[in-house]
């Protein structure tokens, strides 16, 4: 099937099969390889991407689910030489260890501080908290990642101090 999309704001057009998941038409057709793959049931979340601004696990999605659909994956989350919040915090806080759940964690949460910063509202601790527990991570114990969610969230003017 031919399908369009668009990735990290450009227009794509792709030719999948029916049954190809997103991750692996995102991996294997248009060369984003910043989009992990690895539990492939949608436990992990390093497959995870947004969906017209929404956060969605991309193994558990048909591409062809998604025509006409805008999706933005870790390669899209900054213009070219520079840093999103986020990507900086983690650099910062060394909230990644291993990286191969870093992708999901910097798009899931890249997208939730984008909408509080749209919508004027502030994420506590309690939402920070349960956004980076939506993915799975093995090597830093998570205290750096939360740690990373804080310090964007102060940047962006989004978190809610004390909360």
């Amino acid at each position: 099937m031919r399908i369009e999309l668009s990735v990290n704001g450009v227009a794509r057009a792709l030719e999948c099969e029916e049954r190809t998941s997103l991750a692996d038409a995102l991996r294997e057709q248009l060369g984003l390889t910043g989009t992990h793959l690895g539990c492939e049931q949608g436990s992990c979340g390093a497959c995870s991407v947004l969906l017209d601004g929404q956060p969605v696990r991309s193994c558990l999605l048909f591409a062809v689910q998604c025509d006409g659909a805008a999706i933005t994956t870790v390669e899209g989350l900054a213009p070219a030489g520079e840093l999103h919040p986020i990507q900086r915090a983690f650099h910062e806080q060394h909230a990644l260890q291993c990286g191969f759940c870093t992708p999901g964690f910097l798009t899931v949460l890249y997208g939730a501080l984008e909408d509080a910063r749209r919508a004027s509202r502030h994420l506590d601790d309690n939402e920070l908290t349960t956004l980076v527990g939506s993915g799975l991570c093995r090597c830093t114990g998570y205290h750096p990642i939360l740690a990373a969610a804080r310090q964007a969230a102060r940047e962006l003017g989004v978190y809610a101090e004390g909360g």
